[in-house]
């Protein structure tokens, strides 16, 4: 079989790209990896012409295994889980715990998503003041850590790092560029993620990109 490819955007933005390009990092496979800058005509809309060549969705990241384009991280993610099965937990109850946990992240904190855009590079000299809905997706972002590495011994969320982690490491780096106080296990947990050596691989080639996206860097100047 021919090497897959992974179509992504941005490295300083695009928290769906991280999710699967750490995932298929941590599970060891062989992939190459396109980036397809983003921004400009088309962006928003899913119309950047580059993309759609590439994605049926119009959307990144999307991995082209033998001809076959799956166009949507979670799913990219169970795939490098059928190649490396560690990427879940190996109680059944844990493994689905874990899922929920992902499903729940894919799905939902769109208040945060609102007001916190990825930015790896940037640091907020003073944290926003938030409005509730976000205040209360943070809540839920540390009852949803704080469970898991008390029930699971850390230091990723199920012991081993895996998708769910994949799926949470873009929300350690919006914690940090908006400068948000986290309590002791979150922090403790982000600083885990920022010490693996993968998400430090895609945070150097973030800091290393020349482009930028306009409608993000204008948030919260």
């Amino acid at each position: 079989m021919p090497t897959p490819i992974l179509h992504i955007g941005n490295k300083n933005y695009s928290s769906w790209s991280m999710r699967p390009w750490l995932a298929l990092k941590w599970g060891g496979a062989a992939f190459e990896e396109v980036l397809i800058p983003l921004g400009g005509e088309g962006y928003g809309r899913s119309e950047i012409k580059e993309v759609r060549a590439v994605s049926p969705s119009g959307r990144v990241p999307a991995l082209n295994v033998g001809g076959v384009v799956i166009h949507e991280s979670l799913a990219i993610c169970e795939w490098a889980a059928e190649q490396a099965s560690s990427l879940w937990p190996a109680d059944a109850l844990a493994r689905a715990e874990a899922r929920a946990a992902s499903c729940e992240m894919h799905a939902g904190f769109a208040a945060l998503r609102r007001d916190m855009a990825m930015n790896v590079r940037r640091r907020l000299a003073q944290a926003p003041d938030w409005p509730a809905d976000t205040r209360a997706d943070l809540a839920r972002l540390f009852t949803i850590w704080g469970g898991a590495l008390q029930r699971h011994g850390g230091p990723f969320l199920f012991g081993a790092r895996g998708i769910a982690d994949a799926m949470f490491a873009p929300v350690a780096t919006r914690l940090r560029t908006y400068g948000v106080e986290t309590p002791p296990a979150a922090a403790a947990y982000c600083a885990t993620i920022f010490a693996d050596t993968a998400f430090q691989e895609w945070e150097r080639g973030a800091a290393a990109e020349i482009w930028t996206i306009e409608q993000t860097e204008a948030l919260h100047r």
